[in-house]
């Protein structure tokens, strides 16, 4: 079946599931085997999204490689390509995950594999968006920070330079984005799990 968007992509950023690496703000309440299995069930929730609907090509992009035996059987699982993540720290990792996808496609979207809230029709909109009107696209997060952010063009200034994992990720990244003169379309505000908390939201939900 063809892609409603050929020309965009999809990056879904995922660490290997590798014992007290991954949800470790699960822990003590979870064990580290517990948060391990926590993030491959959150990262196969994010692949079932992203192939809902035949939106664009999809790249789950791995860190610290591609080797692992999850990403292996993500890949048999979803029709999709694995690549490394390449990259000191966060920013400079999206970076060149975004100038090298930006060299193949028009547009890309880049999200992390822990967003409940972040639904297929939500994908649709950011790449209509972008496809439509547009520079970036970003989707904020409740904690602060962001879940999701599209492109046309690379942006070394939304990623240069910049301490993440705090409540001002996403005030920043607006106020660079309006200084560089980008326009931005912020889709609604997303949850994604963090704390014991946040993933007792999203059993229920799941169970629900």
């Amino acid at each position: 079946m063809p892609c409603v968007f050929p020309d965009s992509v999809l990056l879904i950023f995922c660490k290997a599931p590798i014992l007290g690496q991954v949800k470790t703000r699960l822990q003590p309440t979870l064990s580290a085997e517990q948060a391990a299995q926590a993030h491959r069930q959150l990262t196969y929730m994010t692949l079932a999204r992203a192939f809902q609907q035949p939106l664009c090509p999809v790249e789950l992009h791995c860190a610290p490689d591609t080797r692992h035996d999850f990403f292996q059987d993500c890949a048999r699982r979803y029709p999709l390509t694995l690549k490394a993540q390449r990259g000191a720290n966060l920013g400079e990792r999206m970076l060149r995950a975004f100038d090298e996808a930006l060299g193949r496609y028009r547009q890309v979207l880049l999200m992390g594999c822990d967003c409940p809230s972040l639904s297929c029709g939500d994908l649709r909109q950011a790449l209509t968006v972008l496809h439509e009107s547009h520079d970036t696209v970003i989707a904020p997060a409740s904690d602060g920070g962001y879940v999701m952010i599209g492109l046309k063009q690379a942006q070394p200034e939304l990623f240069s330079d910049m301490t993440w994992g705090h409540d001002q990720v996403m005030s920043t990244t607006r106020h660079r984005a309006e200084t560089i003169g980008l326009s931005v379309y912020e889709l609604d505000k997303q949850w994604d799990v963090d704390t014991y908390p946040d993933w007792q939201r999203y059993l229920e939900l799941a169970n629900g």
